[in-house]
């Protein structure tokens, strides 16, 4: 049994909309499908203070809480959905690299495999 991530999201600087809320909460549950461990995350989204141009990039940054680590990915676009499947697309990257490395970590390695079978045959 997998327990859903607590996801906390912040404007920073502006008030989004409930549409824009419910999309990115959604995007980011997916994540659970590639590492049912992640226990939190924080996603801030910000409106990218440009050079006195009147269309502002829009900035996601996202971290990611993992047994003993964390993860941070920022992205920017031109719509805040364009930087939020940005994330999510390194986000499924990073932590699948993640879950991998756990996994070469805890495995046994080949040769200690094969000196134990060696001492048994003895």
């Amino acid at each position: 049994m997998s327990v859903r991530m607590k996801l906390q999201v912040q404007t920073v600087h502006f008030d989004a909309d409930s549409k824009l809320l419910d999309f990115v909460q959604a995007k980011f549950n997916k994540l659970d499908q590639f590492y049912d461990r992640i226990t939190n995350g924080e996603v801030y989204l910000k409106l990218d203070k440009g050079e006195s141009s009147k269309v502002q990039n829009k900035i996601v940054e996202l971290k990611l809480y993992l047994p003993g680590d964390s993860i941070f990915i920022k992205e920017s676009g031109t719509t805040f959905e364009e930087a939020t499947d940005l994330v999510l697309n390194a986000a499924k990257t990073t932590v699948k690299k993640y879950k991998e490395k756990l996994k070469d970590k805890t495995a046994p390695k080949a040769a200690e495999l094969i000196v134990e079978e060696e001492e048994e045959e003895f």
